[in-house]
């Protein structure tokens, strides 16, 4: 681990007025130390954030809820009104991680994770997203867990969040504070593909903070269901995951949002497979066609072809257990 320097502010304005190049903020730094132990990233200044006020949940005059960037998944799952009323994003976060680390990691934190692929976390290997421009060694090397959708010749690894799945499926927004103010960024902008660019894992400027994230008041509380296919069931990535959302209406389906996680560099939403939904019923025909539109284009390697009629039907899954309704 290389030598850095270490400040920790008292206020939003302080740390942002302590950002320099190469600075990292941290919180819990539940993935940050473990890419410094890791040599992968070698930031020459740490900003401690976790004395600033913005570890509260409260609800928004429009309805929703306004979550702090320092809220722990723990507390956050666990919290009354995200059982009550996001209860889709209760189980994502308690899908992920262990009860020790839920503990520590934070709903910004959780947000700027960083991709679990063997290659990037191995400093010896050519890795685009580590040093762009020094290769993919996943492509052609053990790629079970990367990739079918939204990958490019630069790269294929996925995001590794469960509670970003959850939180594309509700249209969150993520609220930002830095150098050039304050700025909205809608949840399903604020991640991105690789292209060729892969290093870049969201549309942060340089020195901005995560201050919030917003929640809207539709919360989907009695038709959701989040399902998370993975090695074992404790302490492991998914290979795929689903947020999926109904709204009933009748004995049809009036809305519905579905977010894959395990599968690209972003949780993955498709507006058209969520459309063919609606006024259809909810039954596996329905959720199939929804499930082919959602995995359009989806193309394997060697190792994770797999993935591709695994989520397929955990898509299926996942909707059929969202219409059966809360329990």
């Amino acid at each position: 681990m290389n030598p850095f320097s270490y400040a920790r502010p008292a206020s939003i304005d302080e740390a942002i007025g302590l950002y320099r190049p190469n600075s990292r903020y941290i919180a819990g730094g539940t993935n940050l130390l473990d890419l410094m132990k890791e040599n992968v990233t070698r930031p020459a200044q740490l900003i401690d954030i976790t004395r600033l006020p913005m570890a509260d949940v409260e609800e928004t005059t429009g309805g929703g809820l306004r979550i702090g960037a320092l809220v722990s998944n723990s507390d956050l799952a666990w919290h009354p009104l995200v059982q009550q009323r996001y209860p889709l994003l209760s189980q994502a976060i308690l899908a992920g991680a262990s009860p020790q680390l839920r503990n520590m990691a934070t709903t910004g934190g959780n947000l700027l994770q960083r991709t679990r692929c063997y290659y990037f976390y191995d400093s010896t290997t050519p890795c685009n997203k580590r040093e762009p421009g020094s290769g993919c060694s996943a492509r052609d090397g053990l790629n079970r867990i990367h990739a079918v959708l939204g990958h490019s010749e630069a790269c294929i690894a996925v995001h590794p969040s469960d509670m970003c799945v959850a939180l594309t499926a509700l249209e969150a927004a993520v609220q930002v504070q830095g150098p050039q103010g304050e700025r909205r960024i809608a949840f399903a902008d604020f991640h991105r593909l690789p292209g060729d660019t892969p290093d870049r894992d969201n549309t942060l400027a340089d020195g901005e903070l995560i201050t919030a994230v917003e929640l809207p008041p539709q919360g989907f509380a009695t038709h959701c269901s989040y399902l998370k296919v993975r090695d074992r069931a404790s302490y492991a990535f998914a290979l795929v995951s689903v947020a999926a959302a109904l709204e009933m209406s009748g004995t049809g389906i009036h809305n519905a949002r579905i977010a894959m996680g395990g599968v690209a560099h972003k949780p993955w939403r498709k507006a058209e497979a969520e459309a063919a939904l609606v006024g259809k019923s909810p039954d596996e025909a329905a959720f199939t066609a929804a499930a082919d539109i959602l995995l359009e284009g989806a193309s394997g390697f060697e190792h994770n072809a797999f993935k591709i009629e695994l989520g397929r039907r955990a898509i299926v899954r996942a909707l059929t257990d969202a219409a059966k309704g809360a329990a």
